[in-house]
């Protein structure tokens, strides 16, 4: 039985510009549950990520502004959210539940958080709604532990993972895999271990076709013991900032494929949301939802 971090501080109390996006986080658990995909006992609250596990990552100057709430008009601007103590909580919180479902996931194959995949997040600065980078703190975490020697990231937000790029750009231990629309944001790319940049519109076909073939070679050469997955739905054909033409049945066959990967291959995984904009949240809510149901499918069946 799989387990999930969430806690209602990921809802974040935001003026109406900004709260729209941060509805999928309390429908995603409320639908599955609803329809019985999980259990009310699978739902874990994350506690904050601790400043030591955090240091492994980010500056310690960096940590002190964020704990101070002193950043800088720039680094607000850059963080794209309006800054209050609740949102530092909320990131220490989520950066906390990418940690725990290491664990988790260690034991059962498989854990999510109901949030996370803050991959913008630099070591010393925020950036695009992100402000600890949860996948890289954790990674970190686990390879301070030694509970990997190799871990691989795959990035399939619509976005670049330009912070966690940057963060592991030396070290040979984490392999950084971002597949992501070449003309958008962010406008200068960090080098990944390995970056496909997919012309605007691509579609289900080349989309699958690519992640296929560099995923299963990705595995094969580089032999990681721990995956984590930033399974943004921004790559949707309805997404207002995706700028791709995947449909939502062949969101759902990226994530079986990346799933699948991990099962057969016997590597833990921990999956995190990412980004996801379209118009109507119904879309969002289903594409995420999918995720857990091929969890279910594969993990649980």
């Amino acid at each position: 039985m799989f387990r999930l971090a969430f806690d209602p501080v990921y809802v974040l109390p935001l003026p109406a510009t900004h709260r729209f996006p941060m509805l999928k986080y309390e429908l995603i658990p409320a639908q599955l549950l609803y329809e019985g995909s999980i259990a009310p006992g699978q739902l874990f609250s994350p506690e904050p990520v601790d400043t030591a596990i955090a240091r492994l990552v980010h500056t310690e100057e960096y940590l002190k502004k964020l704990r101070s709430m002193n950043l800088s008009e720039k680094e607000i601007r850059a963080s794209g959210f309006p800054l209050s103590s609740g949102l530092i909580e909320r990131e220490f919180i989520i950066a906390g539940g990418t940690v725990a479902c290491c664990r988790y996931a260690c034991s059962d194959g498989i854990s999510f958080n109901v949030a996370g995949g803050t991959h913008h997040a630099f070591a010393d600065r925020p950036e695009g709604f992100c402000l600890l980078n949860d996948c890289a703190i954790a990674a970190a975490y686990l390879l301070a532990e030694k509970r990997a020697q190799k871990i691989l990231i795959v990035d399939l937000d619509v976005h670049q993972g330009n912070g966690t790029a940057k963060i592991f750009e030396n070290n040979p231990s984490v392999f950084t895999f971002s597949m992501h629309a070449g003309h958008n944001f962010p406008l200068h790319k960090e080098k990944s271990s390995l970056d496909i940049a997919l012309m605007d519109a691509t579609q289900d076909a080349e989309y699958l076709s690519l992640l296929d073939m560099h995923l299963n070679r990705i595995i094969q050469q580089e032999r990681p013991d721990f995956m984590f997955y930033v399974a943004g739905v921004d790559i949707l054909q309805t997404d207002k900032l995706g700028r791709l033409g995947v449909s939502r049945e062949g969101c759902f066959l990226r994530d079986r494929m990346v799933l699948d990967a991990a099962w057969q291959n016997s590597i833990p995984l921990v999956v995190t949301m990412g980004g996801g904009y379209s118009e109507k949240i119904t879309d969002i809510v289903e594409a995420h939802c999918n995720t857990y149901r091929i969890a279910r499918q594969l993990y649980d069946g």
